[in-house]
């Protein structure tokens, strides 16, 4: 039987956004309290009974969470232009070579404002 996991993870940045236009808001640097939800699914193995352990999830997440956590995005390595989308790319990117079953990543901007990247 297959089945969807879900590990969300919280961590606190500062960006801009250099590519909108003159006067835009977001073209000055602000901050978000940034929420990302990793989707994985698989079957889910007799022994011992998950898909993926979370603390599997957790340990690939943790040089991401170093990389960005308390960080000016813009001046993250291939995040110039940290747009949500760009952001739930470049974790996908990550995270894939650990974690075989990720199916998607979202990233919430805000409460009501967030980006989803799945596997093509």
């Amino acid at each position: 039987m297959n089945a969807e996991i879900v590990q969300s993870f919280r961590f606190e940045a500062a960006h801009f956004l250099p590519n909108v236009p003159d006067g835009h808001r977001c073209r000055n640097m602000h901050g978000h309290s940034y929420r990302v939800d990793v989707h994985l699914e698989g079957s889910i193995k007799e022994r011992p009974g998950w898909v993926v352990d979370f603390f599997d999830v957790e340990a690939a997440f943790g040089p991401i969470m170093q990389a960005l956590d308390h960080q000016l995005l813009n001046e993250v390595d291939g995040l110039p232009n940290p747009t949500a989308e760009l952001i739930a790319c470049w974790i996908f990117n990550r995270l894939e070579p650990y974690l075989s079953e990720l199916s998607m990543v979202v990233v919430h901007e805000t409460e009501t404002c967030r980006a989803s990247v799945c596997r093509a």
